[in-house]
C-alpha cells in the first residue's frame, strides 16, 4: 500500500502544482481533504491554545472532516460529506482530479454520499444553491431518513425542488457500483440521530478497501464490533474528535458522545500491528491536543501504530 501527502494543512492548489508533477496513481484513490470535527479549527469563539495555534500559523489549520474519491481512468470524483469548507475543498479537488472547462453549471462531483445530518457534513450543500454555484442537478446519496429530512424541510427542499440536487436513498448494506471494480456500501453507526441517522461508508476498489466512520457514539454500540469492520478493509478513517475527557470544560461530554481516543487505542491495543496499522484517526476537535503532530498526544498514538490524518493525504485503492 502506497501513501503519499500531497499536503498537509494547506490548501492543494497553493501547494500542488501541474497533474504531471505530482504523479497521480493512474488507479483509483482517495484523497483526504478535511480532518476536523464540525466546526473547523480553528472554531468560532474559541480561544484555546490549538485555535489561537491555527489562527497565527494557516498550516495548523484544519478544515472539516471530508474525502475524496477518484478515478483516474474514467475522470470521475466523488466526496463524502459538504461541509461548510466545501469551497476550499473544491479547490483541492481540482488539484487532484481537474474538470475540463464546462459551460452552464454542471454538478461539481459524479456523486456526493453523505454521513447524516449533523452541520460539519452537509450543510455545504448550501453552495449548490441559487445564491452561490446553481448546481444543475447534482447527486446526492443518503439515508432513507436523510432524504425525507432534506426534502420535507427548507432550505433543503428548495435545493431539490429547484433542480440544483438530486437526492437517492441508500439504506444500510446497500451497495453504489461506481465502476466494475469500485463500489460503495453504507453501514448503519449509533449516533446522535437527531434528524437523521447515520452512516458509515465502506470503499472497495481495485485492490484495496477503505473505511470512512468519522463519528460514532462509543465503540460498543457498533454492531457489527469495529474489529470485524477493520478485518474487512485496509485502510480505516475513523472518530477521533476528543483525545480524552474533560476537553470542554462548562460542557458535559455525555451530551456529546465519541469514542475517546485514549479509550481507542486501549481498545485496539490487543489487536496484531498490522490490524492497528489500518487505523487513521479523523473528525478531531479543535480542543484534541492530537491536532499537534509535533505533541505528545500524536507521538502517543504513532507510538500504538495507528495515525492521525493529515489533510492531503492519499491512499490508493
Amino acid at each position: 500500500m502506497r501513501t503519499l501527502v500531497l499536503a498537509a494543512g494547506l490548501s492543494l492548489s497553493a501547494c500542488v502544482g501541474p497533474r504531471e508533477a505530482v504523479m497521480l496513481p493512474a488507479a483509483p484513490f482517495v484523497v483526504v481533504l478535511g480532518t476536523a470535527q464540525d466546526g473547523g479549527l480553528p472554531q468560532l469563539a474559541c480561544r484555546g491554545e490549538n485555535c489561537r495555534r491555527a489562527r497565527e500559523e494557516p498550516g495548523f489549520r484544519r478544515l472539516v472532516t471530508s474525502l475524496l474519491l477518484v478515478d483516474p481512468r474514467s475522470g470521475q470524483r466523488w466526496l463524502f460529506d459538504a461541509t461548510p469548507d466545501l469551497p476550499e475543498q473544491l479547490e483541492r479537488s481540482e488539484a487532484v482530479a481537474p474538470r475540463a472547462p464546462a459551460v452552464g453549471r454542471p454538478a461539481l462531483f459524479d456523486g456526493v454520499f453523505l454521513t447524516h445530518a449533523h452541520v460539519g457534513h452537509y450543510s455545504g450543500l448550501l453552495q449548490l444553491g441559487r445564491e452561490a454555484y446553481g448546481s444543475e442537478a447534482q447527486l446526492v446519496h443518503a439515508s432513507p431518513r436523510m432524504t425525507a429530512f432534506l426534502a420535507e424541510n427548507g432550505p433543503w427542499g428548495l435545493l431539490i425542488e429547484a433542480g440544483h440536487l438530486r437526492v437517492e436513498p441508500m439504506a444500510p448494506g446497500e451497495v453504489v457500483e461506481l465502476a466494475p471494480d469500485l463500489r460503495v456500501r453504507a453501514l448503519a453507526v449509533p449516533h446522535r440521530d437527531e434528524y437523521s441517522d447515520t452512516l458509515a461508508f465502506v470503499i472497495d476498489g481495485p485492490r484495496r478497501s477503505c473505511l470512512y466512520l468519522p463519528d460514532v457514539d462509543k465503540w460498543a454500540k457498533l454492531e457489527p464490533p469495529i474489529e470485524a469492520l477493520l478485518a474487512e478493509v485496509d485502510l480505516a478513517l475513523v472518530d477521533g474528535s476528543f483525545f480524552s475527557a474533560g476537553e470542554l470544560p462548562g460542557r458535559s461530554m455525555e451530551e456529546i458522545p465519541h469514542p475517546f481516543v485514549v479509550e481507542s487505542l486501549e481498545r485496539f491495543a490487543p489487536l496484531p500491528a498490522s490490524e492497528r496499522a489500518k487505523l487513521i484517526f479523523t473528525h478531531l476537535n479543535h480542543s484534541n491536543p492530537a491536532c499537534d503532530p509535533g505533541g505528545p498526544e500524536a507521538v502517543q498514538v504513532r507510538a500504538a501504530g495507528c495515525r492521525v490524518a493529515s489533510e492531503g493525504l492519499l491512499l490508493e485503492l
